[in-house]
């Protein structure tokens, strides 16, 4: 896992509409990287719905807001639009990004080992280094969470 004060690993990834995207389009700008399991399962719903919910707060303080999964575009498209999600998405099936930033780990459920993604968010510095690193966050409060570090950090 990376941590405060490593620079952010550059990535560029295909969005919801299958146009790249690259962490150096956002120079200057504060970006709340997000990385998350599944497209609509009930927890990362309840995440991406939160952050929908607090876009215009993350606007005000000048911050964009990415959520990274492996899903596909098609994927990510039918989730944002079924739930209003007015932030980017974007897809990352060879995990370029989510091994980069060290969120493809080891995960056990009922007992069984499998690998995935461990929901992480990164808020990285206009100047592209990590700010803040907060691992194994809570799908409810995620995005509040980063609302007040941001609010707090200027």
């Amino acid at each position: 896992m990376l941590e405060a004060g490593m620079r952010a690993p550059a990535f560029t990834l295909p969005d919801k509409e299958g146009a790249p995207v690259s962490l150096s389009d956002f120079a200057g700008k504060r970006v709340v990287l997000y990385f998350y399991p599944k497209d609509n399962t009930p927890g990362c719903t309840r995440q991406a719905c939160a952050f929908a919910a607090a876009y215009e707060a993350f606007k005000t303080l000048d911050a964009v807001v990415i959520g990274v999964s492996r899903d596909s575009a098609a994927s990510h498209q039918k989730f944002a639009d079924k739930h209003g999600l007015p932030f980017i998405l974007l897809s990352d099936p060879e995990l370029t990004a989510i091994q980069a930033y060290g969120v493809w780990q080891e995960k056990k459920l009922y007992g069984k080992v499998t690998m995935g993604v461990v929901r992480t968010t990164y808020v990285i510095g206009p100047d592209g280094v990590i700010e803040k690193v907060m691992p194994k966050v809570k799908p409810d409060t995620n995005a509040e969470e980063v609302l007040s570090y941001l609010r707090e950090g200027r």
